[in-house]
């Protein structure tokens, strides 16, 4: 148990890293996600054996959602401080349970409601922390609209995930395979806008192979090798680390400070999914799965 923990927190610490990496990164948004979303397909792929079977057109159909999480997440990285960008992608669950009635027929109970009220109340303060532009973050206001985005397309995505892994128990289709191919299909679009490539340089390179093998690839094994161990409930409240290190490391890196409202409404968001975790049943609507940006 002590491992699967430890697989967990650890999976949880390098997803963390994804925002001050790509802040580093003198790449462009579009280069970023182009290169390291290929990365990143070819590394699950390699890495999970079930990514490589249960092909289908669904797979498609939900690696489509998954793909502009990847694409707005990296490109609101690069213009909005690091914490607004995993704040703001993190309320997925208000747009979960808002769409799972329609997607999944699973009904919204009243303490949803509350949690959802809640995810307002923290967007709300998080947007009210739109500051001048910096060096780390060069449009906020955009920045933090695109990681809006990025959270209904991260709710559509853990909505198409669990519907293939329901349909796995019976049929040959796997979630992984959606996960590849969103990573291929994320990659495929941004090359329009990523070539040419000015700044190649070997820092550049070894932070694309850093976010693609260890940030997804590695993190998303060690996360799922330890789900299997750890009850749904500890193992989302051990992935909070995720949204609670990511300003961290760039405030320690970077010195970005996102400011107070944004920190306050970020507190509000992991708090309200933390306490809402407590109040759920075995039968979640919260994803189980991590593998954003």
């Amino acid at each position: 148990m002590f491992k699967a923990r430890l697989n967990l927190i650890i999976g949880a610490l390098l997803f963390s890293t994804g925002g001050v990496a790509i802040k580093v990164a003198t790449l462009t948004g579009w280069q970023l996600s182009c290169f390291r979303s290929f990365v990143a397909g070819v590394a699950v792929f390699v890495l999970i054996p079930k990514a490589r079977r249960g092909w289908s057109w669904r797979s498609l159909i939900v690696a489509i959602p998954y793909a502009a999480t990847f694409t707005l997440f990296t490109l609101a990285n690069k213009l909005t401080s690091a914490a607004n960008a995993i704040f703001l992608q993190d309320t997925a669950p208000f747009y979960i349970l808002l769409l799972s009635p329609l997607f999944l027929g699973e009904r919204v109970r009243r303490q949803d409601v509350a949690f959802m009220l809640a995810l307002i109340v923290g967007l709300g303060l998080i947007f009210s922390s739109v500051h001048q532009p910096l060096e780390t973050a060069t449009d906020p206001e955009l920045g933090n609209l695109l990681a809006t985005c990025s959270g209904l397309s991260w709710a559509l995505t853990v909505l198409g995930l669990r519907w293939l892994a329901v349909r796995s128990r019976e049929h040959n289709e796997q979630p992984e395979a959606a996960v590849v191919t969103g990573c291929f299909v994320a990659s495929l679009v941004a090359v329009y806008f990523a070539f040419p490539v000015q700044n190649s340089s070997a820092i550049n390179w070894l932070i694309v192979i850093y976010l693609g093998i260890f940030q997804i690839g590695l993190a998303y094994v060690l996360i799922t090798e330890g789900m299997r161990h750890i009850p749904a409930l500890e193992s989302s409240l051990i992935l909070l680390v995720e949204p609670v290190f990511s300003p961290i490391w760039a405030w320690l890196l970077l010195t970005e400070s996102p400011g107070v409202l944004a920190i306050l409404g970020g507190g509000v968001v992991i708090l309200a999914t933390g306490i809402h975790s407590f109040q759920q049943d075995r039968k979640t609507v919260l994803p189980q799965e991590r593998l954003d940006g």
